[in-house]
Protein backbone atom coordinates (compact mmCIF):
# COMPACT_ATOMS: atom_id res chain seq x y z
CA UNK A 1 0.00 0.00 0.00
CA UNK A 2 0.98 3.50 -1.24
CA UNK A 3 2.14 5.77 1.81
CA UNK A 4 2.57 8.68 -0.87
CA UNK A 5 0.07 11.58 -1.54
CA UNK A 6 0.15 15.01 -3.27
CA UNK A 7 1.18 18.35 -2.82
CA UNK A 8 0.62 21.48 -4.49
CA UNK A 9 2.37 25.05 -3.67
CA UNK A 10 1.01 28.11 -5.50
CA UNK A 11 2.45 31.47 -5.42
CA UNK A 12 0.93 34.45 -7.01
CA UNK A 13 3.26 33.63 -10.08
CA UNK A 14 2.25 30.23 -10.64
CA UNK A 15 2.16 26.76 -9.91
CA UNK A 16 5.52 26.87 -7.41
CA UNK A 17 5.84 23.13 -7.09
CA UNK A 18 3.35 20.01 -7.62
CA UNK A 19 4.80 17.04 -6.26
CA UNK A 20 2.89 13.19 -6.36
CA UNK A 21 5.46 10.87 -4.52
CA UNK A 22 5.59 12.99 -1.10
CA UNK A 23 5.98 10.88 2.16
CA UNK A 24 5.28 13.26 4.29
CA UNK A 25 5.43 17.64 4.91
CA UNK A 26 6.29 19.45 8.10
CA UNK A 27 4.81 22.95 8.01
CA UNK A 28 5.56 25.72 10.33
CA UNK A 29 1.51 26.56 11.07
CA UNK A 30 0.67 28.95 13.57
CA UNK A 31 -0.08 26.15 16.44
CA UNK A 32 3.54 25.13 15.74
CA UNK A 33 5.24 22.87 13.39
CA UNK A 34 3.39 20.29 11.90
CA UNK A 35 3.52 17.24 10.07
CA UNK A 36 1.04 15.60 7.77
CA UNK A 37 1.33 11.88 6.25
CA UNK A 38 -1.01 10.53 3.83
CA UNK A 39 -4.90 10.09 5.32
CA UNK A 40 -3.96 13.14 7.62
CA UNK A 41 -7.52 14.07 8.48
CA UNK A 42 -8.82 17.25 6.91
CA UNK A 43 -6.77 20.56 8.15
CA UNK A 44 -7.33 24.40 7.31
CA UNK A 45 -4.48 26.09 8.83
CA UNK A 46 -2.37 29.74 8.08
CA UNK A 47 1.26 29.26 8.12
CA UNK A 48 3.78 32.00 9.74
CA UNK A 49 7.42 32.58 8.13
CA UNK A 50 9.56 28.94 8.48
CA UNK A 51 11.09 26.28 6.58
CA UNK A 52 8.70 23.91 4.83
CA UNK A 53 10.38 20.46 4.67
CA UNK A 54 8.82 17.98 2.08
CA UNK A 55 10.04 14.23 2.12
CA UNK A 56 9.88 12.34 -1.05
CA UNK A 57 11.24 9.14 -2.56
CA UNK A 58 14.01 11.38 -4.29
CA UNK A 59 14.81 12.89 -0.81
CA UNK A 60 14.14 16.00 1.61
CA UNK A 61 14.02 19.37 0.33
CA UNK A 62 13.11 22.62 2.39
CA UNK A 63 11.87 26.03 1.51
CA UNK A 64 11.14 29.25 3.02
CA UNK A 65 7.99 30.65 3.12
CA UNK A 66 6.43 33.82 4.92
CA UNK A 67 2.57 33.37 5.31
CA UNK A 68 -0.02 31.17 3.68
CA UNK A 69 -2.77 28.73 4.18
CA UNK A 70 -2.53 25.23 3.73
CA UNK A 71 -5.18 22.77 3.24
CA UNK A 72 -5.33 19.09 3.67
CA UNK A 73 -8.02 16.85 1.88
CA UNK A 74 -8.60 13.75 0.24
CA UNK A 75 -4.51 13.02 0.41
CA UNK A 76 -4.01 16.30 -1.45
CA UNK A 77 -2.06 19.46 0.27
CA UNK A 78 -2.66 22.67 -0.83
CA UNK A 79 -0.10 25.47 0.17
CA UNK A 80 -1.07 28.99 -0.92
CA UNK A 81 1.73 31.64 -0.06
CA UNK A 82 2.71 35.45 -1.49
CA UNK A 83 6.53 34.80 -1.14
CA UNK A 84 8.46 31.19 -1.03
CA UNK A 85 11.57 30.43 -2.22
CA UNK A 86 13.82 27.11 -2.37
CA UNK A 87 16.72 27.22 0.50
CA UNK A 88 19.35 25.39 -2.03
CA UNK A 89 18.65 28.33 -4.73
CA UNK A 90 19.25 31.01 -2.47
CA UNK A 91 22.00 33.14 -2.25
CA UNK A 92 23.60 34.63 1.53
CA UNK A 93 22.53 38.09 0.62
CA UNK A 94 18.91 37.62 0.02
CA UNK A 95 18.67 36.18 3.16
CA UNK A 96 20.71 38.94 4.75
CA UNK A 97 18.18 41.09 2.90
CA UNK A 98 15.43 39.49 3.67
CA UNK A 99 17.12 39.74 7.49
CA UNK A 100 17.79 43.69 7.48
CA UNK A 101 13.74 44.24 6.51
CA UNK A 102 12.23 42.24 9.04
CA UNK A 103 14.72 43.39 11.67
CA UNK A 104 13.98 47.04 10.37
CA UNK A 105 10.01 46.32 10.30
CA UNK A 106 10.17 45.68 14.49
CA UNK A 107 11.87 48.79 15.36
CA UNK A 108 9.02 51.17 13.47
CA UNK A 109 7.00 52.61 16.72
CA UNK A 110 3.48 51.79 14.73
CA UNK A 111 3.98 48.14 14.74
CA UNK A 112 1.12 45.96 15.76
CA UNK A 113 1.58 42.99 18.01
CA UNK A 114 0.57 40.99 15.47
CA UNK A 115 2.99 42.31 12.61
CA UNK A 116 5.93 42.60 15.34
CA UNK A 117 5.21 38.53 15.95
CA UNK A 118 5.27 37.53 12.35
CA UNK A 119 8.72 39.75 11.83
CA UNK A 120 9.92 37.84 14.78
CA UNK A 121 9.39 34.94 13.67
CA UNK A 122 10.77 35.88 10.40
CA UNK A 123 14.08 36.71 11.98
CA UNK A 124 14.36 33.95 14.05
CA UNK A 125 13.85 31.48 11.34
CA UNK A 126 16.39 33.45 8.72
CA UNK A 127 18.91 33.50 11.44
CA UNK A 128 18.70 29.95 11.48
CA UNK A 129 18.84 29.35 7.78
CA UNK A 130 22.76 31.19 8.37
Amino acid sequence: MSEEFKIEIVNPEKSFLIKEDVLEVVVPAFEGEMGILKDHIAIISFLKPGIITIFSKEGNEKFFVEDGIIEFKNNNLSILTSSIFNLKDVSENKIQDLLKSAEEEIKKDEITDQKKYLADQKIEVLRSIN
